[in-house]
């Protein structure tokens, strides 16, 4: 197989052996991979893919064919279209998925939004309702609303009958986002003429926290996801105790085969249906080859995006 690998902080395109599926993994032919900013994190130095996944290979999601399965697989078969979350490898030509974390990919989805589905929507759909419990009727602010996972999670929001407020640093991408499903879409630094908040999926970090913790409701509840805009701020402990907030947080990496694929059966029972009938779409901002992945990583780094940036072959 032919894979973007990492070395010495930068990616190169590099022939391997074919990876060889284990007793419950599928070996799937990629088609495309969405680019998330772990990849970005990872190729500088940092955020190293967990034990058994390729350690140089970025990619932590992919969509595919199936060529090959495991003695122990029931789940799947050979040219079934597959999409997942992994550790890493999915930049490549082939990579190996755990069955239980592999998703069925409709057959009319493009392949360029089937690669850049898994990661977004499974972060989404973790953080709204298995973290935060996101109800019918409850306000959500979305931070970051503009890239994957804030896309994801306005739609996934609107979807479950939540009024959604999405923050959106580039006013050419608000129009966008409304469209998605987004009730309000208010530019940074504003957030305190649309609250009280009950849920705040937070996607920018510290400084857009600071700003909006005086604006949430009683007994509102936040996950913070991202941290590109800084990871570090002063809390008024006070603030949350007087409205009884929660603050938890999440990557989906690091987790147990078990946690994994209990994320991927809450998104193919909740996310999927809504994927099939086209409530929900994976928008699309780019795409880049394999072989060019330099060029998709720094498409990814410059922002002013709406949506995936992914690679195919």
């Amino acid at each position: 197989m032919h894979a973007v690998v990492i070395r010495d902080n930068r990616l190169h395109w590099e022939e391997r052996d074919d990876p060889a599926p284990g007793d419950t993994e599928l070996l799937v032919a990629v088609r495309a991979a969405g680019l998330n900013s772990a990849d970005l994190v990872q190729r500088a130095g940092f955020y190293p893919a967990p034990a058994g996944s390729p350690p140089d290979i970025p990619g932590m999601e992919l969509a595919g064919e199936v060529v090959g399965v495991g003695r122990q697989v029931t789940l799947f078969a050979p040219s079934d279209r597959v999409m997942a979350v992994v550790g890493g490898g999915a930049q490549a030509t082939l990579a190996v998925v755990d069955e239980t974390h592999a998703l069925a990919a409709p057959g009319s989805l493009p392949w360029p939004e089937a690669g850049g589905f898994p990661e977004v929507f499974s972060t989404a759909h973790d953080a709204l309702f298995t973290q935060a419990g996101l109800q019918m009727g409850e306000q959500v602010l979305v931070s970051g609303a503009a890239g994957g996972v804030g896309t994801a999670a306005v739609q996934l929001a609107a979807a479950a009958g939540a009024t959604v407020t999405a923050s959106v640093r580039d006013p050419d991408r608000r129009d966008a986002v409304a469209a998605l499903g987004a009730a309000t879409v208010i530019a940074p630094g504003t957030e305190g003429e649309h609250g009280p908040y009950d849920v705040l999926l937070e996607l920018v970090g510290a400084p857009n926290l600071s700003a909006v913790l005086p604006h949430l409701a009683t007994w509102a509840r936040v996950v913070v996801i991202g941290v590109g805009g800084g990871g570090q701020m002063e809390l008024d402990l006070m603030q949350l105790m007087v409205k009884r907030v929660r603050i938890g947080s999440s990557t989906l990496r690091a987790r147990s085969r078990r946690e994994k694929a209990d994320v991927a059966a809450a998104v193919a029972a909740h996310v999927l249906p809504l994927l099939a009938t086209g409530r929900i779409t994976v928008p699309v901002c780019d795409t880049f080859p394999l072989a060019g992945a330099e060029a998709a990583y720094e498409r990814f780094s410059q922002g002013a995006k709406l949506g995936k940036v992914v690679l195919v072959p």
